[in-house]
């Protein structure tokens, strides 16, 4: 028996899985956290060597823990968190600690070049908007704030990228130096139209082209693995996607018109629009959802940059849960909605990104009174998850002038059901989560098979499998009609 292995590095943790090379069938996952390093409110970094410890760790442990050898791996898909900015040398060493696409560092430097009417242009080229979130500004930062980086930068000797190149660098030991394009239309460097790295942007953020990595097909031979002690030498790694690219794929979204929303540390929803690229009006991005044969498919995107993550501050910093998956058992507590009339939790801890981009806002609880539980925190907080996401489901209600009926999901919060009766009520829509909600990791790992030839585009449909249909709670639609007014409201008197 053979199987495909798919890297999975989140935000949280990294993400080793398996899966039958044969049937495509999802066999096992092996998860590990790593530190999140917070040097100052609103800086956000990682340690590459803990990544990286990451990656071996769980790779062995799932080869392990299904009895796989190394030798039966056909073939490795990545996929990673993305816009989180990585400087290394070119023996593969960490210059600094890699700057988390959640970082806020660089929003001077954003308000500098809005106010040089900058935003038109950027947004041409790249779809993006002038915002933190993205990694030309982390790399602009790390060329003049960090000596090593200077150093490496003048002695020729600097590799940037995003955690995609920094992993397929280290597996190829150090030949192997390409990005996707999807991946590479996150950095804010990258011409949509061409699919290459725009010189005009380069020069505004003083980056050199040869210190980034080609830009590529999102499935193909990228390299082959070398000197690990953890695999084999000589497996190819042949399928590269950005982490909400690679759920949607997951999803067999890689069609014109197909649409899902990820519930990970954020939340993000694609819908993808085919060779059309279609510009926003509503404050969403323009992405490149994979590119094949050179040609790229694009979808629009909303991000929200705290979902799951808002439950785990439940977790870690108020303690009204001992594990994010009892968040649901504790909002459920609440019987009477009257209850939460006038409490919204805004779960803006980094920022807001779509549709509003305020990179300075704050988080902030509202509408507690005396007699206010924590059953009633723990649902506000499962209400703002959804509210956010639904503010991205109207953007593109308007972007694109259809009216959604329905929307797959993915991620570790979806098993949630209170969530998604939540979100299916909000947003007055049905809401569809599938048999392998691991839908990041699966499509990395039907994006290898492509690249390895294992499959076909036209198979890819038939993998996919319902699990339920969510269609939200009749008897909430008034509550959630007027929570949908106080919602906008509040983030107008607040926030803009």
């Amino acid at each position: 028996m053979n199987y495909i292995l798919a890297i999975d590095q989140g935000t949280t943790g990294s993400t080793a899985c398996l899966i039958h090379a044969d049937t495509f069938e999802f066999v096992g996952k092996c998860n590990k956290e790593y530190p999140q390093i917070y040097p100052t409110p609103g800086w956000v970094e990682h340690n590459l060597n803990d990544i990286w410890e990451t990656i071996g760790f769980t790779v062995q442990k799932v080869l392990k823990d299904f009895n796989v050898s190394g030798a039966q791996i056909k073939c490795i898909g990545l996929t990673n968190q993305r816009e989180t900015t990585c400087a290394f040398s070119k023996d593969g060493t960490p210059l600094h600690n890699a700057i988390v696409w959640q970082d806020r560092r660089t929003a001077q430097l954003c308000e500098e070049l809005r106010k040089n009417n900058l935003a038109e242009k950027v947004k041409e080229k790249t779809g993006l908007t002038i915002d933190p979130y993205f990694s030309s500004t982390k790399m602009h930062w790390l060329l003049n704030n960090v000596d090593s980086v200077k150093k490496a930068a003048k002695e020729e000797n600097l590799r940037f990228g995003t955690i995609d190149t920094f992993l397929l660098y280290k597996l190829s030991g150090n030949s192997a130096y390409k990005t996707d394009a999807s991946n590479a239309s996150r950095t804010m460097l990258m011409n949509l139209k061409t699919l290459k790295w725009d010189q005009e942007l380069l020069d505004l953020f003083g980056v050199k082209s040869q210190m980034l990595p080609e830009i590529t097909d999102s499935f193909g031979i990228f390299g082959h693995t070398k000197g690990l002690n953890f695999l084999p030498d000589g497996i190819p790694v042949s399928g590269i996607l950005g982490d909400q690219q690679s759920a949607l794929f997951g999803q067999s979204g890689f069609n014109q018109g197909d649409f899902k929303c990820t519930y990970g540390t954020g939340a993000f929803l694609l819908f993808n629009t085919g060779s059309n690229l279609l510009y926003s009006k509503n404050g969403l991005l323009t992405t490149v959802e994979y590119s094949h044969q050179g040609k790229a498919c694009y979808a629009l995107e909303g991000s929200t940059y705290i979902a799951g993550a808002a439950v785990q501050w439940l977790r870690d910093n108020l303690h009204v849960i001992k594990k994010s998956s009892e968040v649901e058992s504790l909002a459920s507590e609440v019987k009477n909605l009257n209850e939460m009339e006038h409490i919204l939790f805004m779960p803006f801890f980094t920022g807001i990104g779509s549709p509003y981009w305020e990179a300075s806002a704050k988080a902030a609880i509202i509408g507690l009174t005396r007699d206010t539980k924590n059953s009633h925190i723990a649902r506000a907080c499962l209400e703002g998850i959804s509210l956010s996401i639904n503010d991205l489901i109207e953007a593109i209600r308007l972007d694109t002038g259809l009216p959604i009926k329905e929307l797959r999901v993915d991620g570790g919060a979806v098993e949630n059901n209170l969530l998604l009766d939540i979100q299916a009520s909000v947003s007055r829509l049905n809401i569809i989560r599938p048999k392998v909600i691991e839908t990041t990791a699966f499509g990395a790992g039907l994006a290898a098979a492509l690249g390895a030839g294992l499959i076909q585009f036209q198979d890819i449909k038939k993998l996919w499998k319902e699990d339920r249909t969510f269609n939200g709670v009749n008897s909430w639609s008034d509550y959630y009609t007027q929570k949908r007014q106080q919602w906008s409201t509040v983030i107008k008197k607040l926030y803009l």
